[in-house]
């Protein structure tokens, strides 16, 4: 069986975990967090989470890698469109959603979420950068209703999971939305999403886990 290692707060972790649970794959769950101790080194070579223990010595890592290969390996329930250009742009909308959106409002979670400082200069420099991210992403992605079309895919598994850790970080920090004139369609997709089976299952798993960390 599928063993998925990482963590519960990982959204990256909980893309993949929407993923299997949209396409009914069986799954085990390991609990990792990102170190670089050798013994996770020898399983996911740059310390992070998530990947995915396939069985036999074979390790999968970086999470749109993982869906690329549950895509190929349980096409039963596709994620994916057919057409190699929709497929394409799918790719193109997860892509600029997470190294343009994601990943740099990731410079605000230390400050937004755990207490950190955080320096007017990298506050500023995020802002300009996120009003970018924004942009494109607002421009590539369809909301009608889902991420990319009329159908969850894909998209939806790093969208539904990415988002609100963006609103939630720029509210905090900023005391405003990134999505600015975007934030109402972003809210309710937001909303959508977290009320299906697959994302409400990860939402309170990753609940569950933060207040057992809480009581430790």
């Amino acid at each position: 069986m599928l063993k998925l290692c990482g963590f519960a707060v990982s959204n990256y972790y909980n893309k993949v975990k929407v993923a299997l649970i949209e396409k009914g794959v069986p799954f085990e769950e390991e609990q990792f967090m990102p170190s670089q101790d050798a013994a996770l080194l020898a399983r996911s070579p740059m310390g992070k989470v998530p990947f995915l223990d396939l069985g036999g010595g074979q390790i999968l890592t970086e999470s749109q890698v993982i869906l690329e290969y549950l895509e190929e390996s349980y096409p039963e329930k596709p994620l994916y469109p057919r057409d190699p250009v929709a497929r394409a742009h799918l790719r193109e909308l997860i892509t600029h959603m997470e190294l343009y959106l994601e990943l740099v409002a990731r410079r605000l979670y230390r400050g937004a979420f755990f207490g950190g400082n955080l320096s007017d200069e990298t506050k500023q420099v995020t802002k300009t950068d996120l009003e970018k991210g924004v942009r494109t992403v607002m421009r590539l992605a369809k909301f009608s209703p889902w991420a990319a079309g009329s159908e969850f895919g894909a998209a939806d598994c790093a969208a539904a999971l990415h988002l609100p850790l963006v609103q939630l970080a720029t509210k905090t920090v900023y005391g405003a939305d990134a999505f600015g004139e975007h934030a109402g369609k972003v809210e309710a997709y937001v909303k959508m999403a977290s009320e299906r089976p697959s994302v409400k299952k990860v939402n309170d798993d990753r609940k569950a886990f933060m207040e057992a960390r809480k009581r430790k």
